[in-house]
């Protein structure tokens, strides 16, 4: 059965013939109340058009274009979201074309990437486009035959009559823009899909391939200078520069100090490269924060604080605690990271009077916008922003840093600059992962049934640490879960799956200790978890449990769960972002070496788009979240990163990536987010697989740095 769904009036602003006489729909993204669409002549169409919200247009070709609003950054909306317009259009795929929004607020909405939201946010707007713009492409040819829009059917971009082609949709473009849109448009039943589901290749394939201008690093403009910036270490500030070796570098044109930066300037990059290792700085702490850099002892000291900040509290701790027959207890530590993007950051600026040219990649385009504004006093009205393809992000590029640097630069020298990071720039210049300590501490009972559980996290710059309701809450009668604070000079920033990075791999990987001393399997054990809060929960529950038990379940099956005595193997499951993942890791013994064969997936996060997408994403967020778990991490000495390269910050290798096998669970949900669901379970799946394997609790991030992996020959194979 279709779905009737009711158009909202500000989704469909304006209709409209074009100056070819297309139709063009004018499109809102965040689905509010406005006036009903109306008829606009071409000049009002061309000067008129910055007044739309978004844009799916279709030309007397046939073409059909939709201006994507979203920075992509490597999670391919740019080839979902006009999958999803072509699929209740009923079009030609080989003739949707997409094509990057500027930054414009009055004409979208949530114009961001960030929190896996840009699917969930879309998928209905995006839908009631397509389904729009097919009614009033059948109306007008039912008018144009004499029929009723019954009888016809659109497909392919072509619109038949009993049978028989009859029309292109450019043919009657031009008379469809003329009609009024309906109130009530139909949308597809799923079952009926053709585009959604299919394994559509990437639309910028072949710009990437063939090296065509896509992202930051190749923006030119005539008159431009490159800038490279010296930044200061953590908690210090300038002293005294010598500039004048750096200023002799042939190619180098300036040396300017701002504010705590040193910036080198000049035509082409390797000159400021030379010239930044030349420059003598002398710095001396600023006085702002406390500047200690011993973050171990710091977050030990914090867990024994008396003063905590509550997050959630359910029952009698003390009590269930004091009567309990067994008490569990331990202590888990993730370390800063870098997001370490393959492009490192950059920004196009050109500061013109009281107007700004911003071209560059950022997630976050309305804050790069703002903090322009603010820095210089002028309104944002005055500051455009034009997006590239961003070379990966991971979180970093929320922050507008980078870019207030490049608008600061230009209008000092009244030029327009690109400021471009190095690697070394990149790793020591701020905005990490935070570095978390959790202690956990599980009450069980006679039957070895969890009767109380408690969290504290310690946290550098972390904000909140936990996620008080996530699972287990909601499952447990007493629970306790506690946040300390200790701010820190360093920057921080979200870093993919934020605080869920490192947290799941912790209360994974205790709920494993749990079990064990219940002498329980621990997928069972968190099943019986799952049907406590189902039968009798506890507070309120803020995850679903029956997509929760979905993924576990299909996990347990296609990993074999327990039924291969040779292999070892370690459970994780998560939820975060709206979507549910599962996941197993397979180890076996060969030789007296462990062996890491096979990661299984089970992921719901509703309907899966694009599959070829998805599986990126599902396959990368667990290369990353393996890779960081047991290689990678950051330590810092008076102030200053001691890893400043990928020569000592140990990434994972592309040999050391085991079998990933992906599954998903048809749950019939709208799409949920999955850029950053798949990292979280996977560091805790690979240290319970090693518990299994070893006996070795592993309890601290890099597993390699750990004293408990010291002696273990742990062997990643693929097959």
């Amino acid at each position: 059965m279709e779905k009737l769904l009711k158009t909202n009036r500000r989704d469909f602003l304006k209709v409209a013939a074009t100056a070819t006489g297309g139709l063009f729909i004018g499109f809102y993204w965040s689905g509010c109340d406005s006036p009903k669409m109306k008829v606009l002549t071409d000049e009002e169409v061309l000067s008129q058009a910055l007044d739309f919200n978004a844009y799916l247009s279709i030309s007397p070709s046939g073409d059909i274009v939709i201006y994507s609003p979203n920075p992509e950054l490597g999670q391919n909306i740019i080839t979902s979201f006009p999958m999803i317009v072509a699929e209740e259009l009923d079009a030609d795929w080989s003739k949707v074309r997409v094509f990057q929004a500027p930054l414009d607020n009055d004409k979208f909405y949530r114009q961001l990437t960030g929190g896996s939201g840009a699917m969930p946010h879309s998928w209905e707007r995006l839908r009631k486009a397509g389904a729009t713009a097919k009614h009033l492409l059948l109306t007008a040819a039912a008018e144009k035959l004499g029929v009723g829009i019954d009888e016809l059917e659109g497909k392919e971009g072509i619109i038949y009559h009993n049978g028989k082609k009859q029309f292109g949709y450019g043919e009657v473009a031009g008379e469809a823009a003329k009609l009024t849109a309906p109130d009530d448009v139909q949308l597809k039943d799923p079952e009926n899909f053709k585009i959604i589901g299919t394994p559509v290749k990437n639309v910028k394939n072949k710009d990437m391939f063939t090296g065509m201008p896509l992202y930051g690093l190749d923006v030119y403009r005539e008159g431009m200078v490159n800038a490279m910036i010296q930044r200061p270490p953590f908690g210090m500030k300038i002293k005294s520069v010598d500039d004048s070796a750096a200023r002799s570098v042939s190619g180098v044109t300036d040396v300017i100090v701002f504010k705590n930066n040193v910036a080198v300037v000049g035509n082409s990059t390797w000159p400021l490269i030379k010239a930044k290792r030349q420059l003598r700085i002398e710095y001396e702490p600023d006085g702002s924060v406390e500047s200690s850099f011993d973050h171990d002892r710091i977050m030990k000291e914090m867990l024994d604080s008396k003063t905590a900040q509550v997050m959630r509290k359910d029952g009698d701790v003390d009590t269930a605690f004091k009567n309990a027959a067994q008490v569990i207890t331990s202590e888990y530590q993730c370390p800063f990271l870098s997001h370490s993007p393959m492009e490192p950051q950059n920004f196009f600026a050109h500061v013109k009077g009281d107007k700004v040219e911003l071209i560059g990649p950022t997630q976050t385009p309305d804050r790069a916008r703002m903090e322009t504004a603010q820095l210089l006093g002028i309104p944002k009205e005055n500051i455009t922003v034009e997006l590239t393809r961003l070379g990966g992000g991971f979180g970093r590029r929320l922050r507008a840093d980078f870019v207030v640097e490049a608008a600061e630069l230009s209008k000092i020298l009244d030029k327009p600059v690109k400021v471009s990071w190095t690697r070394e720039d990149d790793m020591t210049g701020g905005a990490y992962r935070p570095a978390v300590r959790y202690r956990f501490q599980a009450a069980l009972d006679e039957n070895g049934n969890m009767t109380a559980y408690k969290l504290r996290g310690a946290g550098i710059n972390a904000g909140n640490s936990t996620r008080e309701n996530n699972f287990p809450s909601g499952s447990v009668d007493n629970l306790l879960i506690e946040n300390v604070e200790h701010r820190s000079p360093i920057t921080t920033n979200a870093w993919r799956a934020p605080i869920t990075n490192f947290l799941a791999y912790a209360e994974q990987s205790f709920l494993d200790e749990v079990a064990l001393a219940a002498k329980k399997d621990p997928v069972e054990f968190r099943l019986a978890l799952l049907d406590r809060a189902k039968k009798n929960p506890v507070g309120e529950i803020h995850y679903d449990i029956d997509r929760m038990r979905g993924v576990i379940e299909m996990a347990a099956e296609k990993s074999n769960w327990g039924k291969n005595k040779d292999v070892l193997q370690g459970f994780s499951v998560y939820f975060s972002h709206r979507s549910y993942v599962a996941q197993v890791a397979d180890i076996v013994m060969d030789g007296g070496q462990a062996v890491l064969k096979k990661i299984t997936a089970a992921t719901d996060c509703g309907v899966v788009v694009h599959p070829t997408g998805a599986n990126h994403q599902v396959r990368g967020g667990i290369v990353d979240g393996m890779g960081h778990a047991m290689f990678t991490n950051m330590t810092f000495e008076n102030g200053l990163p001691r890893q400043r390269n990928f020569d000592t910050y140990r990434l994972i290798r592309m040999k050391e990536v085991p079998e990933i096998d992906v599954h998903y669970v048809d749950s019939g949900y709208d799409p949920t987010g999955l850029g950053e669901p798949a990292l979280p379970p996977t560091g805790g799946a690979i240290a319970n697989a090693i518990f299994a394997a070893t006996g070795r609790r592993l309890r601290s991030q890099p597993f390699i740095e750990q004293k408990e992996f010291s002696d273990i020959k742990l062997e990643i194979r693929r097959t």
